[in-house]
């Protein structure tokens, strides 16, 4: 049942969250929660679409990066508490997801997530379908802003640099002039999009960790295409080809039919634009 997956992947993660700053393996992790290693590390995937240790791994970098913006510790304190033997073997993990090294990061001031914690609230109704649910997609209006948000806390692994007031300030204008698309299960936003009519890009996608395989994504670009963004090129900017904070996010636009284009820099962070051919476009 969906639910009783739900609840022991939240198990594990509550329990994941109550020790990250302590040496954690998968096997304590299955102990805890009363579930083979073998179990837990496959629900946990398929669930939530990353391993148990990069969750770890990636929850670990965010506290740290809230450590060096908002204390005065030394990074090799935070490098320990992390859960890294040097302050060197820190350094060179975290740069690589957050690119640029820890003390640059703390000179900046500006601190963004790599991963939240995740939590699943509601019913979640559409998840008991077998079929493909049939979405409904909406434009989104000022009361739908709470449960946008958290859906965007939620999938904050696939945008780099995300702020969280100026987001929301974009977010509003994209409201009133109609650019900003939502699937709701319920009271629970399973899938939302920024986008603009001016350029044809998206600027914001994301879907639920519990939604990856309902086709949310495809009832969004169905509606732009077909709608929305008719005659215009369309294109999506994600993580760079071997960007090692990228969890599935770049895949995931490739299978969809976007080609790649050229590389960008977007807020500091090296990203890449992807374009969708007009021959897809014509054959939906």
């Amino acid at each position: 049942m969906p639910n009783c997956r739900i609840d022991s992947v939240a198990a594990a993660i509550a329990y994941m969250e109550a020790h990250l700053t302590e040496d954690l393996t998968l096997d304590q992790v299955a102990a805890a929660v009363h579930y083979s290693k073998y179990y837990l590390h496959r629900m946990f995937t398929n669930t939530v679409g990353m391993t148990v240790h990069d969750y770890l791994q990636r929850r670990r970098l965010t506290e740290a990066a809230k450590l060096l913006v908002f204390s005065g510790q030394s990074i090799l304190d935070i490098a320990l508490l992390a859960g890294y033997e040097s302050q060197q073997a820190f350094t060179d993990v975290f740069t690589a997801m957050y690119k640029m090294p820890p003390n640059q990061y703390r000179e900046n001031e500006k601190f963004y997530p790599l991963q939240l914690q995740f939590t699943f609230k509601g019913n979640y109704p559409m998840l008991k379908d077998e079929e493909c649910a049939q979405w409904e997609v909406e434009f989104a209006t000022e009361a739908d802003i709470p449960c946008w948000m958290e859906l965007v806390r939620l999938v904050v692994d696939g945008f780099p640099y995300l702020e969280e007031d100026s987001y929301v300030q974009t977010l509003r204008q994209r409201i009133r002039t109609r650019q900003a698309l939502l699937l709701k299960d319920g009271e629970t936003a399973a899938g939302v999009m920024l986008f603009s009519c001016d350029t044809g890009s998206i600027d914001f996608m994301g879907t639920h960790l519990l939604y990856r395989k309902k086709g949310v994504p495809r009832a969004f670009l169905d509606k732009v295409m077909g709608e929305l963004l008719k005659g215009k090129e369309i294109s999506i900017t994600t993580y760079r080809e071997g960007d090692r904070a990228d969890t599935g996010h770049r895949r995931e636009i490739q299978e969809l039919g976007f080609a790649e284009a050229e590389l960008l820099v977007e807020f500091g962070y090296p990203t890449q634009r992807f374009v969708l051919p007009r021959e897809d476009i014509h054959d939906e």
